[in-house]
């Protein structure tokens, strides 16, 4: 263990949900960092429950939130013993710039929700996962995770220099508040998005502070965050572009497969400089890779292929089969895509027939943005606020100053990722979700865990993998 109390294997996720509190859990109870996700989990919950709650899961776990007249409120908007029986899942509010109480009540219970369960695995630890991105939906979020218990916070997609301040405020007992990244007239001050306990719970306890490990690409974002205490996070997980889900944009666009080039290899010894623990992802999934990062001065790694086609994956089971047939032909494919996301940071999408990520199932889907999370925020002179997604419609993203170049093969990757969770939105014409599978690109990694384990494999099998890479003083 390092000074963190952290353990070297720190288990990543690919997509909202797919590292589940299930997958989080046998992590945790094996003496490693389970990682749940946490984006969208007020969608997902909330969908779990309208989908009848197999196992009591959710249930169980809202028992157990402490401010019970807002469990029992969840529970009456959303739970349905009986299922949906074919309708569409109840539509949800968008996350917006300006705080919304019964939303932010049911975004803390959810994530509250997703790490106590994960948290039952005794001893073990548990963190989750944040997209910088998502700035609106992060500190209800955030405050959810931390009633929760969480041990860890990990955020990547952006620059998360205000987190460490909403942790502490948090942990104080304190409101917590980010500025949102908005567009908007020069000379105007960023918009402050405010979650405050008191005003949702009626009570502010003080809470367990969590280590906050910044996901960072190069050592010029490392040592920026760690010169000033009031950004200066705990530690570091040091991604490299070959990880799934979104990326770091490349410094400089190159003429390569992937638009990388050697200026976006990180300095390992330039981080180490810096002076706070760090672990390596991306392409860290072989016990040769994982015993190299150890001899850069690595803590460890984190891995999130591997665990996203693990057995206790969020994955629907029919997705993660497919996928693993196609990696035993040898012809699993994941591309590096700076189109996808309405973000604008690059995306890995596979390659999958009857996934959005191929071209005839994207261009059959329907444009709309009914979920919201990755939407940006535009305020004018008069202080009117709009919101706008390029994965929505055409004409409505055009009237509220979009530029139509920007609708160009953007792909809706929140309905896309519920559907691979097997929360797809089943709409009332009839159109059900395709899904969006993501991955790193060192599928060769998979590969060669399919020559071991030709049947698939549990959580467990890639923590024993991993761990056969390290030396014994560093377990």
């Amino acid at each position: 263990m390092n000074s963190l109390g952290l353990p070297p294997i720190i288990q990543g996720g690919m997509g909202a949900a797919v590292s589940s509190w299930q997958l989080a859990y046998t992590v945790a109870s094996q003496g490693q960092l389970g990682v749940v996700s946490g984006t969208a989990l007020e969608t997902v919950v909330a969908r779990r429950l309208q989908n009848g709650d197999e196992g009591g899961h959710m249930r169980r776990a809202l028992a157990a939130f402490p401010y019970q007249d807002v469990a029992e409120h969840i529970l009456e908007t959303f739970y349905l013993p009986n299922g949906r029986e074919g309708k569409p899942f109840r539509p949800m509010r968008r996350i917006s710039i300006k705080a919304h109480a019964e939303h932010d009540q049911l975004s803390v219970a959810a994530n509250f929700v997703e790490v106590w369960l994960a948290k039952q695995a005794g001893n073990g630890k548990v963190g989750i996962n944040f997209l910088e991105k998502l700035q609106t939906a992060t500190p209800a979020a955030l405050y959810g995770a931390m009633l929760g218990g969480v041990d860890a916070i990990l955020m990547g997609a952006g620059i998360p220099r205000e987190i460490p301040q909403l942790i502490r405020d948090f942990a104080d007992g304190k409101p917590g508040h980010l500025s949102i990244d908005s567009e908007r007239p020069n000379g105007m001050d960023a918009p402050i998005l405010e979650f405050d306990p008191m005003e949702s719970f009626g009570a502010a306890p003080k809470l367990a502070k969590p280590a906050f490990l910044a996901i960072v690409t190069a050592e010029v974002l490392a040592s920026y965050l760690a010169r000033n205490e009031v950004t200066r996070p705990d530690g570091f997980v040091v991604e490299h572009h070959s990880a799934g889900g979104h990326n770091a944009p490349p410094r400089r666009m190159q003429e390569t497969e992937t638009g990388y080039g050697p200026l976006d290899e990180p300095n390992f010894q330039k981080i180490a400089d810096v002076g706070l623990p760090f672990w390596l992802a991306g392409g860290r999934s072989t016990p040769e890779s994982v015993a190299n990062a150890i001899a850069l001065g690595a803590q460890g790694v984190q891995v999130g292929s591997l665990f996203a086609l693990s057995n206790e994956s969020g994955l629907l089971d029919k997705y993660r089969q497919e996928m693993l047939a196609a990696a035993r032909k040898g012809n699993l494919r994941v591309r590096t895509d700076h189109r996808a996301s309405p973000t604008g940071f690059p995306f890995k999408v596979v390659e999958m027939p009857g996934t959005v990520g191929e071209e005839g199932t994207y261009k059959a889907r329907p444009r709309l943005c009914d979920l919201g999370y990755l939407r940006s925020s535009h305020i004018d002179e008069a202080e009117k606020v709009t919101y706008r997604c390029s994965a929505e419609p055409d004409s409505p993203f055009l009237k509220k100053g979009g530029e139509e170049d920007d609708l160009r093969e953007r792909i809706c990757l929140c309905n896309g990722l519920m559907a691979a969770i097997g929360l797809g939105q089943e709409r009332a014409d009839g159109y059900k979700e395709a899904p969006l599978l993501t991955l790193g690109t060192t599928t060769g990694d998979v590969e060669a865990m399919l020559k071991v384990h030709p049947d698939g494999w549990s959580a467990t099998d890639v923590i024993d993998r991993l761990l056969s890479g390290m030396p014994a003083n560093a377990k």
